[in-house]
């Protein structure tokens, strides 16, 4: 059965319903975007996450909520002592902003065990990370993973990468920017917001962001413009889609990994990048009309 395996941190969530009331979930970047990807893909795929957890019962409901929702939990490591981290999200008129608490999360460690990441990998035939992903490991940990990327892109696989600019999980802009220049070589299909790429790598466009990535030797480059759309970019084409249109916005928690997840399914099912893309943003547009960062799937009817 071919394999979906998304790598990273998942997190308690706790997302505003107004007021002093808030709702307990588990969410992150790269499990956002494994929990879209199994939506919409058939049950002949298989979509995994690779993360550390610890032994306590927020881990332990968490992997629950995993397995519940599909997600094969099976290559996650477990380390006694520790625990997930935790977020909480603010909202102002649709926009996000967070507060977070992961001095001592497990997810840090995730890396650490080179047998488990291995194993994960080599069983796998589309390997998803992000630059949350690089930014809360070790230097050294971080290294050991970009060089399994690098070598599952060798293989054959399917390596994609956002690059999701987090300046505050860094230790400063230059590490940021090195490391997620690393993650991006070791990629075969990188997927960055133009937004982020602006503000910190001072792309004067799409196009600039386009040029940078696939000077590293990325084979595709998918753009994120928000509600301008997405340009996709390879050796042999360049396309512009459309976003999808949206009466209100409520939420845009995940807008870009509920992206991520429904055009990784649709090209796992043979979809052109254009139609993946098409399908990826109209995932979007029905996610931030809702509260989370993972909507209810009877929502999604797409």
């Amino acid at each position: 059965m071919p394999r979906l395996l998304c790598i990273g941190e998942c997190m308690i969530e706790l997302a505003s319903l107004g007021g002093d009331m808030f709702r307990k979930g588990f969410a992150g970047d790269t499990f956002n975007t494994a929990w879209y990807a199994r939506a919409f893909l058939p049950e002949d795929w298989s979509v995994a996450y690779f993360t550390a957890l610890g032994d306590d019962e927020a881990s332990n409901d968490m992997v629950s909520f995993m397995g519940q929702a599909g997600v094969e939990t099976g290559f996650i490591r477990r380390i006694p002592g520790l625990s997930p981290g935790l977020y909480m999200i603010h909202l102002k008129d649709g926009e996000r902003s967070f507060s977070y608490w992961r001095s001592n999360s497990a997810a840090k460690r995730l890396a650490d065990d080179d047998a488990a990441l291995d194993a994960a990998i080599s069983a796998s035939d589309i390997v998803y990370f992000s630059g949350i992903t690089l930014a809360i490991l070790s230097p050294d940990a971080r290294a050991r993973l970009i060089t399994r990327m690098a070598n599952a892109r060798a293989a054959g696989k399917l390596v994609a990468f956002d690059p999701n600019l987090r300046p505050r999980l860094w230790a400063s802009i230059e590490e940021m920017r090195g490391s997620i220049t690393d993650g991006a070589r070791a990629a075969s299909l990188v997927l960055p917001g133009f937004d982020d790429e602006a503000v910190h790598f001072g792309d004067s466009d799409v196009a600039a962001t386009v040029a940078r990535y696939r000077s590293l030797g990325v084979d595709t480059v998918l753009v994120k413009d928000g509600a301008k759309g997405a340009t996709i970019a390879a050796a042999n084409f360049q396309i512009h889609v459309p976003a999808a249109s949206v009466e209100t916005v409520v939420d845009t928690t995940s807008a870009g990994d509920s992206f991520n997840g429904g055009y990784l399914a649709r090209l796992a099912v043979g979809d052109t990048p254009e139609e993946a893309a098409r399908f990826a943003a109209r995932v979007a547009a029905e996610v931030i009309r809702h509260r989370g960062a993972l909507i209810p799937r009877q929502t999604l009817g797409l």
